[in-house]
């Protein structure tokens, strides 16, 4: 309950504060907001990497108020606040939220290899980090240097994730495309199959009609011949009279 009042107390005062903002300020910050690199929602908060949940929520309510899209005169505010939560959505959402810190613990890593390799050369510099046990470099990420430096990496490394997630997405659609177009040909292939099956069925009584007729008929006569006599079965004599057979 506590929580509820002091946030509503939070944003009465942003709400205040606010209305006095001039049309410029409201500008500006529409114009960072769409200037940000797309895959990196903390940019677009304007927030540094180990910035908490809170912290999120309440940069989130400050900035939506400043560019809100019925304050703020800017013809693309509504796109600006748009991502402005986006932004927060992704942040507040456990496996998103780990997939980017995941990436800005990998490009600490790299620029703390590269930092090491540097002290090497320098030994003064490797001294007094020796001599601080850490603080030196403690301080150091701390610097604006540093966190501009790892802003650069951060974005390099999330390009480069994305660009292997699409390049694996258009490899995937291939297969799925290709697994498609086999299984038509399949089916396909089936069908004709069928068709074939049928029709031939279909002349079976034809067939089976043409064969009795033949095997009971024998072979066809030839246009211009004229058959012997059949052999009368109850002649036991045999007493016929075969006539010649006309040709032509």
């Amino acid at each position: 309950m506590g929580d509820n009042s002091a946030n509503n107390l939070d944003d009465l005062l942003l709400k205040q504060f606010f209305a006095e903002v001039s049309e410029v300020e409201r500008d500006n910050e529409v114009n960072r907001i769409l200037s940000c690199f797309k895959l990196n929602p903390f940019d677009y908060l304007n927030l540094s990497f180990d910035s908490s949940v809170d912290d999120v929520k309440k940069q989130y309510r400050k900035l939506s108020l400043l560019v809100h899209p019925d304050k703020c005169k800017h013809p693309q505010a509504k796109e600006a606040f748009a991502a402005l939560a986006k932004a927060q959505q992704l942040l507040l959402e456990p496996q998103e939220r780990e997939y980017i810190l995941n990436q800005v613990n990998a490009a600490k890593e790299e620029l703390r290899a590269k930092r090491k390799k540097q002290l090497k050369k320098d030994t003064a510099s490797k001294l007094k980090s020796i001599v601080d046990e850490g603080k030196y470099e403690q301080e150091f990420e701390q610097s604006p240097e540093f966190q501009q430096e790892l802003k650069l990496k951060v974005k390099e490394i999330l390009t480069e994730q994305e660009w292997r997630r699409r390049k694996m997405q258009m490899r995937i659609s291939e297969e799925e495309g290709r697994l498609k177009k086999d299984e038509e040909e399949s089916k396909e292939m089936w069908k004709r199959k069928r068709e074939h099956e049928e029709q031939w069925e279909g002349t079976r009584e034809q067939r089976v009609s043409s064969w009795r007729d033949f095997m009971k008929g024998g072979k066809k006569v030839k246009k211009g011949e004229i058959r012997p006599p059949k052999l009368k079965t109850e002649d036991p004599n045999k007493s016929y009279v075969q006539r010649p057979v006309k040709r032509g």
